[in-house]
């Protein structure tokens, strides 16, 4: 099953699972903002964190910068890594590793002109191949 079905589903149907728990737990939030405020509201929990910079390389064309595990931390603060660890049924430390394998290949395929969708996530992801984007993630 491709993100596309998943992404799909997460926008009115009932959500398909990834077969990756931290991926099941993320893609909501990143769709529909909650804690995260969508894709534009972790980049900028990133940004806050001081790690805009890194951020920045994964919505550029240019290559992505590494994420270490104790950055999302600090960039997703305690409560929401352990609401996303909860979700996905992992604990914080494989949630800080899993997001810290994840979110540069997940948002450099959610940005592909460089910059970060205006109209969210749902009206952007029509004609990216969101088959690349999750064969990149690991599941």
């Amino acid at each position: 099953m491709g993100l596309m079905d998943i992404l799909g589903g997460l926008m009115g149907r009932k959500a398909p699972k990834s077969g990756n728990p931290l991926m099941d737990a993320l893609l909501p939030m990143l769709l529909k903002g909650g804690a995260l405020g969508g894709l534009a509201g972790l980049l900028g929990k990133f940004a806050s964190a001081g790690l805009g910079q890194k951020a920045d390389s994964w919505v550029s064309n240019g290559p992505n910068e590494a994420l270490q595990p104790d950055e999302v931390e600090s960039a997703l603060g305690g409560g929401l890594l352990g609401q996303l660890a909860g979700k996905a049924g992992v604990s914080t430390d494989q949630a800080k590793g899993g997001l810290a394998s994840m979110l540069p290949g997940l948002i450099n395929g959610l940005t592909p002109g460089g910059t970060v969708p205006s109209g969210g996530l749902g009206k952007a992801m029509k004609g990216l191949d969101f088959g690349k984007i999750l064969g990149g993630l690991g599941r």
